[in-house]
């Protein structure tokens, strides 16, 4: 490795760190001799991450870490290099680490640098999913932590002979609190090459008290963002690169049957790339990457498809896998109900619409090839570029770049398998990165869905039955939180007419949707106020106070709805976080449009990190929610997508957000939770319970529009 090499920034876009020289400890040894802290799992996971490895190839095409699920780093210059599989992609992870780091080492977080989602120095990572990585990245970095700073305060006890009950960790240094002595970091770490691993049984910061978890603090690398500095997979730059760009089919699932380079060959400096179905172009001057993709001719197969998104729910009852049948017991408790309520509820296919669309970079070395992409699984990158190309996984090594953007829609390869065949051909790096309209189009979609509900309940608002059917949107928070006894909740996996896969929050936006608006018409036929309904069938206390907490922010009940104003509420549950969404809309009856003016939400996921991260979490969420209640939805006719452009396809804008109040419920007693899908749910049943209550009218399909 040459002498410049950069030991802050890897190298990540430009230098020499691609090659496959340095792992893990190679790269330690660059970063100089240091107190190095290795994380042993806790048996489960221990056992669920080495599964994992194996099923997807593990680290070194199988052999993952048999001890090791986070490193750090204690550099001789006093700062802490700290390693984690997890990416960001605008969630903030990056400055959740590097402030969890900062807790427990008491120091300045400027000082602190993580390395993320590079598989060939990261250890194992499923991925950046699911709300993961507060619940379960954070414990882990807290412990590295917490044993890094112990390590320190004993090597200060050694060489002043000291008691270590006396000595303190503060500003990147160990003090003595009876000589006023104090060493910083480097000259306690430094020429040592000092490991220990991590036991269960390790002890972090109390959440009563952090000093730094637990209030504001903005992003790391905030100035980089706003001043255009950070740089993302569209911006990597390799000596020799090339732009790619795929000719795609016209519709889904067409077939080439032919092709006629010859005209595209002629043209100076581009590459034609035909291998089975894939085909593609590359050229040194992407502005001549248009005509190269004009001067090709292919001919396509296009099977005609009877779905269209007019009749989505029509095709996807009559495509379900296997019989559904109603519950008898759920018949049966109906027979005691004084109010009973049957309803369909209707999901599009949405689009996620990310900031940044997919990119990627490939550059092969023999048998290796180094990819840099925008993903929330690098590890999962890694083992398809692999699968496609037969390789082993060591062969294959992939940096994830701070990502623009995810929602769920970056889990696969595409971008990554398509760059990596174009470079193998030309024997040069190259770029591909998709044009709007290609992300539009052939990225997968949040499934669209057919959820049918019939319940039941008492005059005292006891709900006595319910039966909830989820037809392809998924079965992520089918479950009601409510004290429901006998509840029979089923998802259906259908046939789907579209490409679809992970999105913010998964199923549990329709399912929410569904279920909090059936509660309000579940209430409606008792007769009860909606609030009052809720709260009669909510024991878990969780669930109770962002209820109350959200309606007494609001000032539930205090103005009354009429037909040009509404109040609505809604409240749930999923992935450890509870919510309570209040919203008040205007209609204007001439133009037919609803318009939310107000949102208040409250929500509780255990123990709060950075509560300003938390609310730009929830508003960012809430104003995506409002996308989906009221205007997305991807319109498709014979396997063509019919609106696969911004001009098209509308995403809310700033004239369509409401003013957004959060309410914050912090609980020091409970282990934090991620946060980064829950918000989402509460928004699009709040605004349809609030419609009604102002024009009567049930919109049980989603985007929700006047009749």
């Amino acid at each position: 490795m040459p002498e410049t090499f950069e030991v802050e920034r890897y190298e990540l876009f430009s230098g020499p760190a691609y090659r496959f020289t340095p792992d893990r400890r190679e790269f330690l040894k660059l970063l100089g001799g240091g107190i190095v802290v290795l994380l042993a799992l806790d048996g489960a996971d221990a056992v669920a991450q080495e599964s994992s490895g194996r099923r997807r190839g593990g680290r070194g095409g199988g052999e993952m870490p048999q001890n090791l699920g986070a490193w750090l780093h204690i550099r001789p210059d006093g700062g802490v290099t700290v390693f984690t599989g997890k990416v960001e992609v605008g969630q903030n992870a990056r400055t959740s680490l590097t402030s969890v780091v900062a807790e427990e080492l008491r120091m300045d977080r400027g000082r602190i640098e993580m390395v993320m989602g590079d598989t060939q120095l990261t250890p194992f990572d499923m991925g950046t999913f699911g709300s993961q990585t507060t619940p379960r990245m954070v414990p882990q970095i807290q412990k590295v932590a917490a044993v890094a700073r112990e390590m320190l305060i004993d090597l200060a006890a050694q060489q002043w002979k000291a008691e270590r009950s006396r000595l303190v960790v503060e500003h990147g240094s160990v003090r003595n609190q009876d000589s006023g002595q104090a060493l910083s970091f480097a000259e306690l770490s430094k020429g040592q090459e000092l490991t220990r691993t991590i036991t269960a049984d390790t002890r972090v910061t109390p959440a009563n008290d952090w000093k730094v978890l637990g209030h504001d603090q903005t992003k790391v690398n905030a100035r980089e963002i706003v001043t255009g500095r950070h740089r993302y997979a569209h911006d990597v730059a390799r000596p020799g690169l090339l732009y790619g760009r795929i000719i795609r089919p016209p519709v889904y699932e067409a077939k080439l049957q032919s092709v006629d380079s010859t005209a595209a060959e002629k043209l100076p400096g581009v590459t034609v790339v035909h291998d089975g179905e894939f085909l593609g172009v590359a050229c040194a001057d992407s502005s001549k990457l248009a005509q190269a993709v004009g001067a090709i001719k292919a001919q396509w197969s296009t099977p005609q498809s009877v779905a269209n998104s007019r009749d989505l729910s029509g095709y996807l009852k009559a495509h379900t896998h296997g019989p559904v049948q109603l519950s008898s017991e759920v018949t049966e408790a109906l027979k005691s109900a004084d109010g009973k309520v049957e309803s369909t509820y209707h999901i599009p296919y949405i689009a996620h619409t990310p900031l940044e669309t997919r990119a990627a970079v490939a550059e092969w070395d023999g048998d290796h090839v180094t990819i840099w992409t925008g993903s929330q699984r690098p590890f999962g990158v890694r083992d398809e570029v692999a699968q496609a190309f037969g390789l082993n996984s060591a062969n294959v090594r992939v940096m994830i770049p701070d990502t623009g953007s995810g929602y769920g829609g970056k889990h696969t390869a595409e971008a990554a398998i398509e760059a990596a065949r174009l470079a193998k051909a030309a024997g040069k790096p190259v770029k591909v990165a998709w044009s709007r309209e290609e992300e539009f189009t052939w990225a997968y979609f949040r499934p669209g869905g057919v959820i049918e509900v019939r319940s039941g309940a008492r005059k005292d608002g006891t709900i006595v039955a319910w039966e909830f059917h989820n037809y392809n949107s998924g079965g992520s928070a089918i479950e009601s939180p409510y004290n429901i006894p006998g509840q029979k909740c089923q998802f259906h996996a259908t046939d789907s007419p579209l490409r679809q896969g992970s999105y913010r929050g998964l199923a549990a936006t329709a399912n929410h949707f569904a279920r909090e608006c059936h509660m309000d018409e579940l209430a409606e036929s008792v007769g009860m106020e909606p609030l009052a309904f809720r709260l009669k069938n909510a024991e878990n206390p969780r669930l109770r106070k962002v209820m109350e907490t959200a309606a007494e922010s609001f000032g539930w009940g205090k103005t009354k709805s009429n037909p040009t104003l509404g109040f609505g509420i809604s409240a749930g549950f999923e992935k450890g976080g509870y919510i309570s969404c209040c919203v008040e809309v205007r209609i204007d009856r001439a133009s037919k449009q609803i318009k939310v003016v107000r949102a208040v939400q409250a929500f509780e996921c255990g123990a709060v990190l950075n509560p300003l991260q938390l609310k730009n979490q929830i508003e960012g969420a809430m104003m995506m929610g409002i996308g989906g209640a009221l205007i997305e939805a991807v319109q498709f006719e014979n396997g063509r997508i019919l609106n696969p452009k911004l001009s098209r396809y509308h995403v809310p804008r700033f004239s369509d957000l409401p003013a957004i109040e959060v309410v914050l419920v912090d609980r020091k007693d409970v282990q934090a939770a991620g946060a980064g899908e829950t918000p989402i749910v509460g928004i699009a049943p709040a605004i349809g319970n609030a419609v009604f209550r102002a024009t009567g009218q049930r919109l049980r399909s989603l985007p929700m529009k006047l009749a």
